[in-house]
C-alpha cells in the first residue's frame, strides 16, 4: 500500500497510541499490512506568503554520537523549534533517546539554519567493553523536528505542544549500525592492570550466532510413497534467533509462509482424501495446513480458525498423474495462493482464496506428516524435494526448491512410460488369446471330440501381431515370453490389472528358477530384462531383485542410479524388502543415501505395522526370522525337513503323548520353522490332539485362539471359551489375558475385560498391559471419564518393555513426534525401535530361510543370492552370515560381486545394535592387519577388540593384550570403556596382567547382564533385549488376538 501523505506523529512524551503505531510501522514486519511511512524526507518548498517551514539535513544518517545535523527553517512568528529522535528496540518501541529545542523571535520570516550536533544514550552507539556491558541492537530511529508559535515566555515551561498540532513538521529516518560494527568509547579512565588484561583477553572475541533461516529443506531426497497409514515426521522448535523467533510468535495470529513441494503422481487418491503435508496439534488433531488430495485429483486445503473452528477450501484444477510437477502454497492471513508449476518451472495452474478471518498458525506446537499417518492414508506418489519458509510469503518465481537428481528424476519417467507400454501389451494380448478361446469354443460347444483336442492338445500360440516391427523389437523379450504362456491355466484372469500382475509373477518365476540353479548366478545377464519387464507388470518383488543386483553389481556392472530407481519403485509397490533397503540405508547413510531419521522411520514403520498384521496371517511366503550363524554348527545341525531325523523323532514323541513335543512339532509347522515347511492345517491337528489328551495349558490356550479367529478349523466360539477358561484356570496368564479380550470383543463387557486384564497383567503378560492402553486411549475404561493418552502411553510401555510389538510400535511412534510428555522426541530411538519391529517380518523370513537351505544343500548361487537379498534389508544375522560365505567360498564371491564382500557385510554387521562379538573381531584383525585396499588402522582395530571384549568374548581381552605385547599402548579412553582403573595400573606389565586375567575368568552371560545395567543405553535397548528372549514363546504361541484400535480425530 502507498504511504500517506503526512508523516507520523511524535509528541514529547508519546502516548500509548503512538507505541502502538511505532511498533506497526518500525518494528520489522509482523505480517499484517499496515500503511507504512516513507523514510524518504519531502522536499522543501518555500512558500511566497513566507509559510513556516522546517527541514533537515544530514550528512550521515547513521546512529553514530556526535552526528551533525542542519536544521533550515523559517517562523513567520516568534517559535520553539523542537528535535527528537525516538529509537526502537525488540523489547521497547517510542522511546525518546534525544530532545532538544530553541527560541526564535527576532529572526523573522528569514531562513535560518543551525547546527546541531546529536548525542545518543552510550549503549546505542558504542560497542561493549568493560564499562558498557550491554549494548542493545536498535531496530529504528526516528529523528522528528517542528516548529510551535507559542508564547517564548512559555519557554522554561513543560512543553506540551505534540507534533500534530505543530505549525511546520518533518521528519527522517536514521540508519540503526549493529553493535559489533561500532567503535569503543574512550572514558577517559585508566583501569587496573587485572581488570584491562581481562578485558584484552574477550575484547576482540564477537560471540557468533548459528547461521538460521526461515528456509528449511523438509525433504531433499526422493521419497516413495506407498498409500499407507505412515509417512515422514517433521518436527520444528523455535527460533534460536531471538529477532526470528519474536517475529514467528506474532505471524501465530496471522501466518506468512510458504510451502514447496515436488510430486510425481501414480494415481489419485482411491477413496476420500490422502494426505500431501499436514500439520498435527498436541491434541492429535488437523490444524493449518491440512492439504490432501481427492479422488478426482483436485488439492484440499484446510485451515484452523482463530476463533476455533475449522474451513476447507477445494481448487478447481486437478492435479496431473505421471509427470514431475510443483506444488507450491503460501498463506497470509487469511489468503491463500495455490499454484501448480511443471519440471520446465513454468506455472500452470494458479488460484487464490480469500477469507476475512485470520487463520491459527504456531508450527512449533505439534508436527508435520508427508504423506500417511495414522488418520489417514498418504498418495501413492514420489516426493521430491520439500521447501518450508516459515516466516514468509514468496511467489513461484522466487522460491529456490529444485529438482536435485535430475538423472534418478528422468529414470523414473523413463520407467512409468515402458511400463504403460508393456501393461498395454500384456493386456491386449491377453484379449486376443481370449476372443480367438472364444471362437474355437463355439465351434466346438456341442462336439466332444472336439473338446477333448482342446483340453489336451498344445495350446495355440499367437504368431500374427497387431503391434508393428518396431514395437515387437523393442520389447521381443516380452512378446517370446509371452506366446510361451499358457492363459487358460489357473490364475490368469478376466480382469486387466489381475492379468498383468500374473504375468509379472509368472516372468518373475521363471527368471528366479533360473538364477537358483546350479549355476544360476552366471544367467544373471538373460535375467535382468525378465525381471525388468516382471517389475513393470507391477510385480515388485523383481524389482527387489534388480535393485540389489544393481547396487552390488551382482552379476553385473554396479549401476547405482538404477539400484536406486528399482528401490524407490519397489518401495513405492509396497514390497516388503525394498522398503526395509530403503530404511536402512537412510539410517546407516550409506551407498549416497543421505542419513535421514524421519525418512528412515517412515520406510521402516511402515514395514513394522505389516509385521503385525501379517503374524496373523497364515497365508503367503512367510517364515519365521530365525538367527542362525552358519559358523554355529549345533544349530546347523537341528535344522530339519518333513523326513527328517530330528522332525521324526518329535514327530514319534508327539504321537506317544508328549507335550513338550506336541507343542515344539507344532510351532514348527504352523510358522515354518527349523526348516521345515509351512502346514497351519498340520499343525492344529497337534494343537488339537495335544490339547485334548495332554491337557497342557499352552496347547489348550493355542488350540481356544485357533477355534476363536477360524485359522484352519472352523470358527467355534463356545468350544474355545470353554477351553480358554480351563487354560486360565490352570494359571497361563496369556489364557487369563484372553478371557479379557473375550469380553471385549464379544460381549462388550469392559469392566470384565479390564479385570482379567489387570490380573493378566500381575502375572507379567505385555498382551494385558497394551491392552488396558487401549481401554484408556479409547476413553471406554470402567470408572474413567474420558480418554487418557498419557496413561494408555504408560501401559504401552510397560507392554513394550515386555516384547510387545504393537505396544513398542506406539512407543516408536511417540519417539518420533514427541507429542507425548512422558516421551521425549528422539528419532533413532524410533528409527532402532521400528528397525527390530521389522526385521521379525515374514516375508524376510521366508528369504532367509531359502538362503539356508541353499547353504546346507550346498547350492552356492542360490544362497549367495538370497543372502545377498536378505542383508541388503538391514538385518545383521544375514549380513555376518553374507561374509562367512565369502570367506568360504572367496572364488564366488570375486566372480559374481563387484563388491567386497568380506569387508562390506561385516563393516554393515557391527555398526548394528545387535552385531556379534566375532564380527568386532574380525574388523579388529582387518583394522590390524591391513584388508586388500584397506589400509591399517591400529586404533579402530583396539577399538574394534574392546567392543568384542564388552560384549563378552574373552578372545577380545587377549587380543588387546597382544597387541600391548608388540609395543602399542591402549588409549586411555578405551579402557574407561572397559572399565579398568589406570590409577591401579600405572604399569604395562600390571595393565598386561589384567587384560589375560581378564581372558580366562571371563564370564559373557553374568558381566553382559551386569554392563547393561550399568549403562544408561540399557533402557534405549531394554524393550529389544526382551523382544529377542520372548519372541520364541510369543509367537510360536499363536499370537493372543489383541484390540484394534485406530486413533481418529474428533
Amino acid at each position: 500500500m502507498r504511504p500517506p501523505a503526512e508523516p507520523p506523529a511524535a509528541p514529547r512524551r508519546p502516548p500509548l497510541l503512538l507505541l502502538l503505531l511505532l511498533l506497526t510501522n518500525f518494528v520489522p514486519s509482523f505480517g499484517k499490512e499496515t500503511l507504512r511511512t516513507t523514510a524518504v524526507t519531502p522536499q522543501f518548498e518555500q512558500n511566497m506568503d513566507y509559510a513556516d517551514f522546517i527541514h533537515l539535513n544530514i550528512l550521515e544518517k547513521k546512529v553514530l554520537n556526535n552526528s551533525e545535523v542542519l536544521v533550515q527553517y523559517l517562523c513567520s512568528k516568534p517559535c520553539i523549534i523542537n528535535l527528537e529522535a525516538v529509537a526502537s528496540s525488540e523489547f521497547r518501541t517510542g522511546v525518546p533517546v534525544y530532545r532538544r529545542r530553541w527560541k526564535d523571535e527576532k529572526n523573522l520570516y528569514v531562513s535560518r539554519t543551525r547546527q546541531v550536533h546529536l548525542k545518543f544514550p552510550s549503549i546505542m552507539v558504542y560497542r561493549d567493553d568493560y564499562i558498557i556491558r550491554n549494548s542493545i541492537i536498535v531496530h529504528s530511529v526516528i529523528l522528528y523536528a517542528w516548529i510551535s508559535h507559542q508564547s517564548v515566555s512559555s519557554y522554561d515551561a513543560e512543553q506540551n505542544e505534540d507534533y500534530q498540532d505543530a505549525v511546520a513538521k518533518n521528519y527522517t529516518f536514521l540508519e540503526a549500525v549493529p553493535p559489533f560494527e561500532r567503535p569503543y568509547k574512550d572514558h577517559k579512565v585508566c583501569l587496573q592492570w587485572g581488570a584491562d588484561y581481562l578485558w584484552m583477553l574477550q575484547a576482540n572475541r564477537i560471540p557468533q550466532c548459528p547461521h538460521e533461516s526461515d528456509g528449511v529443506q523438509i525433504l531433499n531426497f526422493i521419497y516413495a510413497s506407498s498409500g499407507e497409514k505412515t509417512g515422514i515426521v517433521k518436527k520444528f522448535e523455535q527460533f534460536e534467533n531471538r529477532e526470528l523467533e519474536t517475529v514467528r510468535q506474532h505471524q501465530i495470529d496471522y501466518p506468512m509462509f510458504t510451502v514447496s513441494i515436488w510430486l510425481y503422481l501414480l494415481h489419485h487418491c482411491e477413496k476420500d482424501l490422502c494426505g500431501i503435508i499436514y500439520f498435527i496439534d498436541p491434541k492429535e488433531m488437523y490444524s493449518t495446513p491440512a492439504v490432501f488430495l481427492s479422488e478426482e485429483g483436485y488439492v484440499h486445503i484446510q485451515m484452523h480458525l482463530m476463533r476455533g473452528d475449522d474451513l476447507a477450501v477445494k481448487t478447481s484444477f486437478s492435479l496431473p498423474l505421471k509427470q514431475w510437477l510443483r506444488l507450491d502454497l503460501s498463506f497470509k492471513g487469511g489468503q491463500i495462493e495455490v499454484s501448480s508449476v511443471g519440471k520446465n518451472l513454468k506455472r500452470h495452474h494458479h488460484q487464490s482464496f480469500n477469507f476475512r478471518e485470520d487463520f491459527y498458525y504456531d508450527d512449533t506446537a505439534g508436527y508435520f506428516v508427508l504423506g500417511g499417518s495414522g488418520y489417514v492414508n498418504g498418495i501413492e506418489a514420489f516426493f521430491g524435494p520439500v521447501k518450508y519458509y516459515r516466516l514468509n510469503v514468496l511467489e513461484t518465481e522466487q522460491i529456490s526448491n529444485p529438482l536435485h537428481d535430475e538423472e534418478t528424476v528422468e529414470q523414473i519417467e523413463l520407467y512409468y512410460e515402458r511400463c504403460m507400454d508393456i501393461q498395454e501389451i500384456v493386456y491386449e494380448y491377453r484379449n486376443i488369446i481370449s476372443q480367438g478361446e472364444k471362437m474355437q469354443r463355439n465351434c466346438y460347444y456341442e462336439n466332444y471330440y472336439l473338446e477333448l483336442i482342446h483340453n489336451y492338445r498344445e495350446k495355440p500360440k499367437c504368431d500374427a501381431f497387431m503391434w508393428g516391427k518396431e514395437i515387437r523389437e523393442k520389447y521381443h523379450t516380452l512378446f517370446k515370453l509371452l506366446q510361451e504362456m499358457d492363459f487358460s491355466a489357473p490364475g490368469v484372469s478376466e480382469d486387466g490389472s489381475d492379468t498383468v500382475l500374473e504375468v509379472g509373477r509368472r516372468i518373475f518365476q521363471k527368471a528366479a528358477k533360473s538364477l537358483s540353479s546350479a549355476d544360476g548366478l552366471s544367467n544373471m545377464g538373460s535375467s535382468v530384462p525378465l525381471l525388468a519387464d516382471s517389475s513393470c507388470c507391477g510385480y515388485h518383488k523383481a524389482s527387489y531383485f534388480l535393485a540389489v543386483v544393481f547396487e552390488t553389481g551382482l552379476g553385473v556392472s554396479v549401476d547405482r542410479t538404477k539400484g536406486l530407481l528399482y528401490s524407490l519403485v519397489g518401495a513405492q509397490g509396497n514390497e516388503r524388502l525394498a522398503v526395509m533397503n530403503l530404511g536402512y540405508k537412510h539410517y546407516q547413510g550409506i551407498n549416497n543415501y543421505p542419513l535421514d531419521l524421519e525418512l528412515s522411520y517412515a520406510y521402516y514403520s511402515n514395514i513394522a505395522i505389516k509385521t503385525s498384521l501379517d503374524q496373523h496371517t497364515i497365508k503367503g511366503e512367510q517364515a519365521f526370522v530365525e538367527t542362525i550363524r552358519l559358523m554355529d554348527d549345533e544349530l546347523l545341525k537341528a535344522q530339519t525337513k518333513e523326513n527328517g531325523d530330528v522332525f521324526m523323532w518329535l514327530k514319534h514323541e508327539a504321537t506317544r503323548g508328549n507335550a513338550a513335543a506336541q507343542q515344539r512339532l507344532a510351532q514348527m509347522l504352523f510358522w515354518g520353522q527349523q526348516g521345515v515347511a509351512k502346514n497351519p492345517e498340520a499343525a492344529i491337528e497337534w494343537y488339537a490332539k495335544g490339547a485334548i489328551e495332554t491337557e497342557d495349558p499352552v496347547l489348550i490356550y493355542d488350540y481356544a485362539i485357533v477355534l476363536f479367529k477360524g485359522q484352519g478349523v472352523k470358527k467355534n466360539t463356545k468350544l474355545a471359551l470353554e477351553l480358554m477358561k480351563k487354560a486360565a484356570a490352570k494359571g497361563l496368564p496369556q489364557a487369563v489375558n484372553g478371557l479379557g479380550w473375550y469380553y471385549h470383543n464379544f460381549k462388550r463387557d469392559y469392566r470384565k475385560a479390564a479385570k482379567h486384564w489387570l490380573i493378566a497383567e500381575e502375572l507379567g503378560n505385555p498382551d494385558a498391559s497394551y491392552n488396558l492402553g487401549v481401554l484408556y486411549l479409547d476413553g471406554i475404561y470402567p470408572g474413567v471419564p474420558g480418554r487418557n493418552q498419557t496413561v494408555a502411553a504408560r501401559y504401552f510401555y510397560k507392554a513394550a518393555q515386555g516384547g510387545h510389538i504393537e505396544g513398542t510400535l506406539r512407543c516408536s511412534l511417540y519417539y518420533m513426534t514427541g507429542n507425548m510428555e512422558d516421551f521425549p522426541r528422539d528419532p533413532e530411538k524410533a528409527v532402532i525401535w521400528a528397525k527390530h519391529i521389522a526385521e521379525k517380518n515374514g516375508y524376510l523370513g521366508h528369504v532367509i530361510r531359502k538362503a539356508l537351505n541353499a547353504y546346507l544343500e550346498l547350492s552356492w548361487h542360490e544362497a549367495l543370492l538370497h543372502y545377498v537379498l536378505a542383508a541388503e534389508t538391514g538385518i545383521e544375522v544375514s549380513q555376518s552370515n553374507l561374509a562367512h560365505i565369502c570367506e568360504e567360498r572367496p572364488d564366488l564371491a570375486r566372480k559374481y560381486l563387484a563388491t567386497d564382500c568380506v569387508w562390506r557385510y561385516y563393516n554393515f554387521s557391527v555398526s548394528q545394535v545387535n552385531a556379534p562379538s566375532f564380527a568386532y573381531l574380525k574388523m579388529g584383525d582387518f583394522y590390524y592387519y591391513g584388508y586388500q585396499n584397506q589400509s591399517k588402522d591400529l586404533e579402530l582395530s583396539m577399538r574394534m577388540y574392546a567392543q568384542a571384549a564388552l560384549e563378552g568374548d574373552s578372545q577380545g581381552f587377549f587380543n588387546l593384550a597382544l597387541v600391548m605385547e608388540e609395543g602399542n599402548s591402549i588409549p586411555s579412553y578405551i579402557l574407561d570403556h572397559l572399565e579398568i582403573d589406570q590409577a591401579l595400573h600405572s604399569s604395562n606389565t600390571s595393565l598386561l596382567q589384567e587384560l589375560y586375567y581378564r581372558s580366562t575368568s571371563w564370564e559373557p552371560f553374568f558381566y553382559q547382564f551386569w554392563l547393561h545395567l550399568q549403562c544408561s543405553i540399557f533402557r534405549l535397548y531394554l524393550p529389544i533385549i526382551l523382544l529377542e528372549q520372548d519372541q520364541n514363546r510369543r509367537q510360536m504361541n499363536l499370537f493372543p488376538q489383541r484390540i484394534a484400535t485406530k486413533m481418529l480425530p474428533d
